[in-house]
């Protein structure tokens, strides 16, 4: 999943002044030509580490899990468990 997800990246990269210039003059069929995967909507945030889709923190660019023991462990700057 994640190789597919930089395939898509790189895609989406190649074809952005393409698709942007075709949308400007309004050819839409045209752009409908081009692939499906080019598209920035179908791209999705997922962990760095371990290329989890969901509880993605933008902030740090990865998951919750990956976060929480991360931060456990000291590794992020900044950031303690917080005890009261």
């Amino acid at each position: 999943m994640k190789a597919r997800d930089r395939k898509r990246a790189k895609m989406v990269e190649k074809y952005a002044a393409k698709r942007a210039a075709l949308k400007a003059a309004g050819n839409w069929d045209a752009l409908q030509q081009l692939p499906a995967n080019s598209s920035k909507v179908r791209m999705h945030n997922r962990c760095q580490i371990t290329g989890r889709p969901k509880g993605y923190i933008r902030i740090f660019g990865i998951s919750r899990n990956t976060f929480r023991t991360l931060a456990l462990e000291g590794k992020i700057p900044g950031v303690t468990k917080a005890s009261w």
